[in-house]
């Protein structure tokens, strides 16, 4: 069995070293990646769970304080926390999974961060392919949390089952002005620090301003550092996976998403290295246009 077979083979069985290999091999394209993800069979039944909203809301704190919860329930989840970039070398900057690390040595628990890539979306461009491997592998439940970077996380929506907006009550106006997008994609609101000031007008600010939109959907208090709603959450997010139908969101998604498999098939043999190199060379000339650049690779 050569290194493919066996982290196939790996992942199906919830391998967790078999697991994190195969993320590595897909996420950033090397050989295999592609045997890889056509021969991992993915349990559709596997509720991805996604949580977005503006920094500081308290997305790890919420996520770790289910992840806690979950556990006492003996399930086994997988974690994606993704995590901002530099735009120089596609690195994570922040890598900042301190407050999941009480659940490192939990063999039923798998945790990656993932960095965005450039992605605007508030997800990383190989997102996808990774929660394919994340469903092979038999988790109860897959949890991602995005960057935060606010009305541009709307990818999440396309992705998870359920989409989980987190927000606080120090938001103040911010509620008033936030678009359309982040009020629509949300299937479950948090008005998380409830314990804080202000706190239950917020609540019912947010309330009114989703039914005003048409979005009559559940909206929770937690309180994710002490425990605080986790559990009328985590009832919540399987009473909506219970009841889930064909989200139209992914269909959006998975075309755009064949779209690009299909243009980046087209485009392998010419890696971005030679257009690097190529326009570090051209793009100083005078004459220099990238659109007549292009045109050479076509």
């Amino acid at each position: 069995m050569n290194e493919i077979e066996a982290v196939i083979s790996g992942i199906h069985l919830h391998n967790a070293k078999a697991l994190a290999r195969g993320i590595t091999i897909v996420e950033n394209n090397l050989e295999g990646a592609d045997l890889i993800l056509k021969a991992i069979k993915p349990n559709r039944h596997v509720p991805v769970v996604g949580f977005t909203g503006p920094p500081g809301a308290g997305k790890s704190t919420l996520v770790n304080a289910l992840v806690r919860a979950l556990q006492v329930e003996k399930k086994s989840i997988a974690v994606l926390a993704v995590d901002p970039t530099s735009p120089f070398n596609y690195g994570s900057l922040l890598g900042d999974r301190l407050r999941l690390a009480e659940h490192f040595n939990n063999e039923k628990i798998f945790i990656r961060s993932l960095a965005t890539r450039g992605s605007l979306g508030g997800l990383t461009e190989k997102i996808y392919e990774v929660i394919e491997v994340l469903k092979a592998a038999q988790f109860d439940y897959i949890l991602v949390e995005t960057v935060g970077v606010g009305q541009s996380e709307v990818e999440i929506a396309g992705l998870a089952d359920i989409t989980t907006v987190v927000l606080v009550p120090e938001a103040g106006d911010e509620i008033q002005t936030m678009k359309a997008g982040l009020m629509e994609i949300g299937q479950v609101f948090v008005v998380n620090k409830a314990d804080r000031p202000g706190a239950q007008s917020y609540y019912q600010m947010l309330v009114r301003m989703l039914h005003e939109a048409g979005n009559d959907c559940p909206v929770l208090k937690t309180e994710a550092a002490s425990g605080e709603g986790i559990v009328p959450l985590i009832t919540t997010i399987n009473e909506l996976n219970s009841s889930i139908h064909t989200n139209d969101k992914k269909i959006f998604l998975l075309t755009e998403k064949a779209w690009r498999i299909i243009a980046n098939r087209k485009m392998k043999e010419i890696p971005k290295a030679i257009l690097f190199n190529t326009l570090k060379q051209e793009s100083t000339h005078p004459s220099f246009n990238l659109y007549r650049f292009t045109e050479r690779f076509e």
